[in-house]
């Protein structure tokens, strides 16, 4: 994948809502008083009781508000991290570009960031990455009273395609030589799609996936292509916190080989491909 944000590659919001939304999870939480940084198992948390992680929402299936509650895919990953440490998880929505820098990781704010962020040579330059969890591709979804049968038939046939700024898959369509229409968000490159702003979008077919579950999606919009741009995603923590990373692997392991990790992709994600679901780390 490219060195730009993940294909959750998410908007550069001027905003920092931190919306404490608290997942509970199975299992004890730690015996500290939940006031300041404390230790678990070896692991240092930013707060006393709690794993906390940066997230950037929506960025459905990975993660997104449903009925008051942040679910998804990572979510339910990093929930498995935190019943291992015997604490709850509490999200954080933050500024996508966060994720690139690990600004917030580095301040303390979080302990991890999950945003289904693609692994990049650039970012593993700010923080460290866990082992990829989930290979992507970049879908191609079009108008069906469009006639664009392919991404090479949206320049043959002068039409507008869209991508999600600081994304891989807008980074990709760029190195083709497109001039994409950049769009904050998920949601907003879907209402582009939508109302007729652009003909054809570039983004994570997992994504793609989501809004097609949708029948007036389905009747409206179709792939016609799947771009396999070889991306995989990984969970962050601030360089050098080994003692989290380590956790972070050992959770996404077991869940892998009990089939935990099986039960969540299907829940989320759809019928499982195991190919996609557990990359080889790069």
């Amino acid at each position: 994948m490219t060195t730009l944000p993940g294909r959750r590659t998410r908007l550069l919001a001027a905003t920092t809502a931190t919306a404490a939304l608290v997942l509970v999870v199975a299992g004890c939480s730690s015996s500290d008083s939940g006031s300041g940084k404390t230790t678990v198992k070896g692991v240092h948390l930013a707060k006393g009781g709690q794993l906390t992680t940066c997230t950037h929402l929506p960025y459905p299936p990975f993660q997104s508000d449903i009925d008051g509650k942040v679910q998804g895919f990572d979510v339910s990953l990093i929930d498995l991290v935190a019943k291992d440490l015997g604490v709850k998880q509490q999200i954080q929505d933050t500024p996508f570009e966060n994720f690139k820098t690990g600004a917030f990781l580095n301040s303390g704010q979080c302990d991890l960031a999950a945003a289904g962020m693609t692994i990049t040579a650039e970012r593993k330059k700010n923080v460290d990455f866990s082992d990829p969890y989930f290979e992507a591709t970049q879908a191609v979804l079009v108008d069906r009273s469009s006639g664009i049968g392919s991404l090479a038939d949206v320049k043959a046939k002068g039409k507008k395609l869209g991508a999600q700024a600081q994304t891989t898959g807008e980074d990709y369509v760029k190195g083709k030589g497109y001039d994409p229409v950049s769009f904050e968000s998920s949601d907003a490159v879907l209402n582009g799609l939508r109302t007729g702003q652009v003909q054809a979008v570039v983004i994570d077919y997992p994504v793609v996936q989501g809004w097609l579950k949708d029948k007036a999606n389905a009747d409206k919009f179709k792939v016609v292509g799947n771009l396999k741009t070889g991306e995989q995603y990984g969970f962050t923590v601030k360089k050098g916190n080994k003692a989290l990373l380590n956790a972070i692997n050992k959770a996404l392991k077991d869940a892998k080989a009990d089939g935990t990790y099986k039960k969540i992709y299907e829940k989320w994600i759809g019928p499982y491909n195991a190919s996609v679901a557990s990359p080889a780390a790069s």
